[in-house]
């Protein structure tokens, strides 16, 4: 099948769906790959880059491409140019265009949107909403330093000392953790809120510090927020009110799919921000989420206050962004290419597929069935009242067994010679810094810890092979069991720890 790459006719736009690397990984699908002329001029990859990568340019993809891959919809002339059963993968907002989905449907066109990835697991490396969040959270503290007056970090000169600037984020998505971490990472002191609870340690690890709202909200079944009560909103306001006051830089993020954008900050908080202060609205084009944000622009207020209201920061990074946007691509096709022969397969059995397709052989597929996700974990079911006696006898069982466990090492301190008992006193003083130093590192880091505790397996290992031939049998059976179990331990960190760097190499 013949997959066309056409230049994005939307005003303004500069990101192309398909770059020369991405080109590469669909002609290794077996796709044949149409660049029409200058489509990758705006993002900086000229034509001859495309054809370096084994495509052809040609002056049109519409009428002749199988498959039409888009960052924004097409317009209506361009749509009716594409053949019958012809495949449009862009972005089609289908859930506020009613008249764009039967219009696929009528055409006999195929219409798989970008923008209606399920929030699952398995869909991530196709999310295309998280890579351009991502990009756009980044590009939001890039912008905020450019019309802030001052230094993001703190510094101690002979002039006298230059405090750190104060970044407020609101909304810890994937473009508020993007934010956040960018923040932190030109010197500032940041803080973020979000609805809910369970990002807390998100933000925490990115080093900001999380802002709670004393009325929170719980997560929807799609992943999002849920819509706050009036009482939750109330105790919201007054905390962004609070909170924006203080702070130099404010990041609003906050969006309901498919709706308009809530306001967070009114006139009258921004209105309390110092004289300087900046607000990037990452959320004005579906209206903003500060009262005064004019979706488009960048103006400053009577009060001194720059809000920033560019619709598309990810226009701003064209290279980065369309490098991504084409990657989300490619991952569609792997699944949907099983055979990597160049023929999609539109499985609608598959819960990404069917979640992402808007029309197919002349049927209107949309709004697909719903896809239940939530970051929080399921409840425990409770258990039957009879089960519920059963673990009264477990303290006197563990008490029974710490006995029998102090009784051994009682013992074997007893039967062990003087000169051994500093080394007890050794191996009892690593336990506890070995417990101390171990829980005092984050989850997220344990399976590369596995590379340093191997390394002490193998002093183990190499000990216990220097004592296996003492005459002594005692000693011998022990530094065989330590052989064992230290070997066990090299070997299965070791296979843990590459099966953990194998999910981040990319394919040849």
């Amino acid at each position: 099948m013949l997959i066309g790459i056409p230049v994005e006719e939307s005003p303004g736009q500069t990101l192309v769906s398909a770059t020369p690397d991405t080109v590469g990984k669909l002609i290794k699908l077996g796709y044949d790959v149409h660049v029409q002329r200058g489509a990758g001029d705006n993002a900086a990859f000229p034509d001859h880059l495309y054809e370096a990568a084994g495509a052809t340019i040609v002056d049109d993809v519409w009428s002749t491409a199988d498959i039409v891959t888009t960052v924004d919809t097409p317009t209506e002339e361009r749509r009716a140019a594409m053949k019958p059963q012809a495949t449009l993968i862009s972005r089609l907002a289908p859930g506020r265009n009613d008249a764009l989905v039967a219009e696929f449907a009528e055409r006999d066109l195929t219409a798989l949107a970008m923008d209606a990835v399920p929030r699952i697991s398995r869909a991530q490396s196709m999310d295309v909403l998280s890579s351009m969040a991502n990009v756009g959270g980044y590009r939001a503290v890039i912008e905020a330093a450019a019309h802030f007056g001052r230094l993001f970090t703190g510094q101690v000169t002979a002039a006298g000392k230059v405090p750190p600037a104060t970044v407020y984020v609101i909304g810890a998505g994937v473009a508020g953790l993007a934010a956040i971490g960018t923040a932190n990472s030109l010197g500032a002191i940041v803080k973020a809120t979000d609805l809910r609870p369970e990002t807390a340690e998100q933000v925490e690890s990115m080093g900001a510090e999380f802002v709670a709202i004393p009325a929170e909200t719980e997560e929807s079944e799609d992943g999002y927020a849920k819509e706050m009560t009036a009482d939750q909103a109330q105790a919201a306001a007054k905390l962004y009110a609070e909170q924006s006051a203080k702070a130099d830089i404010v990041i609003t993020t906050a969006n309901i799919p498919g709706r308009k954008s809530p306001v967070l900050l009114t006139a009258d908080d921004v209105a309390a921000m110092k004289p300087g202060s900046v607000i990037v609205d990452m959320a004005a084009a579906n209206g903003g989420n500060c009262e005064l944000t004019r979706p488009g622009e960048v103006y400053t207020t009577e009060g001194g206050v720059t809000i920033i209201g560019y619709t598309e920061l990810t226009r701003r990074l064209p290279s980065q962004s369309s490098q991504l946007y084409g990657q989300n691509i490619v991952n569609l096709l792997k699944l949907m290419t099983p055979g990597k022969d160049g023929e999609l397969v539109i499985d609608l059995d598959d819960e990404i597929v069917r979640g992402i397709t808007v029309a197919h052989q002349k049927d209107i597929l949309w709004p697909p069935p719903p896809v239940k996700v939530s970051a929080a974990p399921a409840a425990t079911p409770a258990e039957p009242a009879a089960a519920a006696a059963e673990p009264a006898e477990e303290p006197a069982k563990s008490g029974t067994w710490k006995l029998i466990a102090g009784a051994l090492v009682l013992a074997l301190l007893l039967a062990s010679p003087l000169v051994v008992m500093g080394h007890y006193m050794v191996l009892l003083l690593a336990i506890v810094v070995g417990f101390y130093v171990i829980t005092a590192v984050t989850h997220s880091l344990h399976t590369p810890l596995m590379s340093e505790t191997n390394a002490i397996s193998g002093i183990i290992l190499v000990g216990a092979l220097l004592q296996v031939g003492s005459a002594n049998l005692a000693v011998t059976i022990l530094s065989f069991i330590a052989i064992v179990v230290a070997s066990i331990n090299i070997f299965g960190g070791f296979t843990v720890t590459h099966r953990m760097l194998d999910m981040f190499r990319k394919e040849a």
